[in-house]
């Protein structure tokens, strides 16, 4: 490109990226009045400006369109906020978990790596990618459950969960509320076991002043639109073990034994010189392929976003953590009425979402407190799965297992009171950043209002008893 050419190039991008600035400052300008009842609230959303907006389309007009310069950056500034030595992207929370479980089967670990039919101990009350990539890679999870009222795992079934087949525990922190890391950490180093930790739900929580997702051997991060931060369509994986990373890389771009960055050779300096498996020595690098892998890469554009968005991720979580105790302490009035959360212990959450959970003898059902504040445009949610051994996804496994005269594709450790207490009555509401004081209070006026008018009213249908 010639001068001139060069110097118009970087003009009119100058001019471009200053209307996209004026564009995200009109977006910001704009005040909707809340009208309770009208005006939606939701659970989550995207909370951006201007930043993320002149990223974007500053990467759009480079047009590197896979893994590049916002990539590296991204990964370098993640591990550097989560004060580890590594982070890679990937394409998706899910596929973070994914390529978390599939790390572990490495042949690289000898001994400690994982095959099909090994078992990872986990909970059912949860998302189901936490669980699914064991199953599709031929592990068995082993279901413990949770306690209130922090609806975590309950630690003290971890022993009783425990088999000669045992490998790993793979848990979520439940909407960003820390699992308790003191005793799952010294379960697995007692027992030689592999931890993932599913951290989407948790990104800037403290567990006794450390940031959860940095305690297991792999933690994951999502960055969907809902999640602590976004790109989109978006995730990561932590770790400490540069061992554990060559195996992150291999898996998530293709399984290749080769370690250049996309559109660089050579940086062994022996391209043509390895000889592995049984292919011709000098075999080309770039070809190589030591693990069954995926393509997993997160793209330059979103890697851009979420460069901006982690400069906000502090503010985020303090946004999140205030309206988390605001709600806390305003619906104390009816923690007769509610199942309220609570912090595990030695923790300080950064918080996905408040969850709750309607008591016996309240006078009202989850369903009929739900279906109130959908009416009246206030979003809420399930604790995902409920309970994952009831969906219809395992339920059709048990039942082909069954009519093979085979052993069920997951096992139980005991029994899962809670989580089924939690499915039946267990719903949460937003507090996300975008959430206004007016939204907030609005949600919490609503909720006391509804429990309060129907306290001592037999419900339309008997909840189950409390465990």
């Amino acid at each position: 490109m010639s001068n001139d050419a060069d110097a118009l190039e970087k003009q009119l991008t100058a001019e471009i990226l200053e209307r996209v600035r004026r564009i995200a400052q009109l977006r910001g300008e704009e005040e909707t009045e809340f009208n309770p009842g009208r005006t939606p609230v939701k659970y989550a959303g995207r909370v951006y400006d201007e930043h993320e907006l002149v990223n974007l389309v500053s990467s759009s007009l480079e047009f590197w369109l896979t893994a590049g310069r916002w990539h590296r950056r991204l990964e370098a500034d993640l591990a550097r906020w989560f004060g580890l030595p590594h982070a890679r992207l990937v394409n998706s929370g899910s596929s973070a978990n994914l390529l978390a479980t599939a790390a572990l089967t490495s042949p690289l670990w000898g001994d400690r790596r994982v095959r099909p039919g090994d078992e990872v101990i986990t909970v059912a009350a949860g998302f189901p990618t936490t669980v699914a990539p064991a199953m599709q890679l031929g592990m068995v999870p082993v279901f413990i459950d949770i306690e209130l009222p922090t609806f975590n795992v309950d630690v003290s079934l971890l022993e009783q969960a425990l088999s000669p087949r045992t490998r790993a525990v793979m848990i979520a922190h439940t909407l960003g509320n820390p699992f308790d890391l003191g005793a799952v950490t010294a379960f697995c180093k007692a027992h030689g076991l592999w931890l993932i930790e599913d951290n989407c739900d948790a990104s800037g929580s403290r567990y006794h002043g450390e940031l959860t997702g940095t305690f297991g051997d792999v933690g994951t991060l999502s960055f969907y639109p809902a999640h602590h931060m976004t790109t989109g369509e978006g995730g990561a994986v932590l770790c400490r073990d540069p061992e554990m990373l060559r195996v992150l890389e291999s898996i998530r771009d293709w399984g290749r034994d080769c370690w250049c960055a996309g559109g660089i050779d050579n940086t062994c300096g022996k391209r043509f010189e390895w000889q592995l498996g049984e292919l011709p020595p000098g075999y080309d690098h770039k070809y190589t392929y030591s693990h069954l892998g995926y393509n997993l890469k997160m793209t330059d554009m979103q890697a851009s976003v979420g460069h901006a968005q982690l400069a906000k991720l502090d503010g985020f979580g303090e946004a999140r953590r205030r309206n988390w105790r605001y709600l806390r302490d305003r619906l104390e009035v009816v923690s007769d009425l509610l199942v309220l959360p609570e912090p595990t212990e030695g923790s300080d959450p950064s918080w996905f979402g408040f969850m709750m959970a309607v008591k016996p003898g309240s006078g009202f059902t989850r369903d009929e407190i739900v279906r109130h504040l959908e009416s009246r445009k206030i979003q809420t949610r399930m604790l995902f799965s409920g309970n994952l051994t009831r969906q219809p996804a395992l339920t059709r496994l048990a039942e082909d297992a069954a009519a093979r005269g085979v052993a069920a594709p997951y096992r139980i450790a005991g029994a899962l009171t809670r989580t089924d207490y939690v499915m039946n009555n267990g719903f949460w509401i937003g507090v996300y950043p975008g959430l206004t004081e007016a939204a907030r209070a609005f949600m919490a006026d609503e909720i006391i209002a509804f429990a309060r008018s129907r306290a001592g009213s037999p419900p339309k249908r008997m909840l189950p008893t409390a465990p």
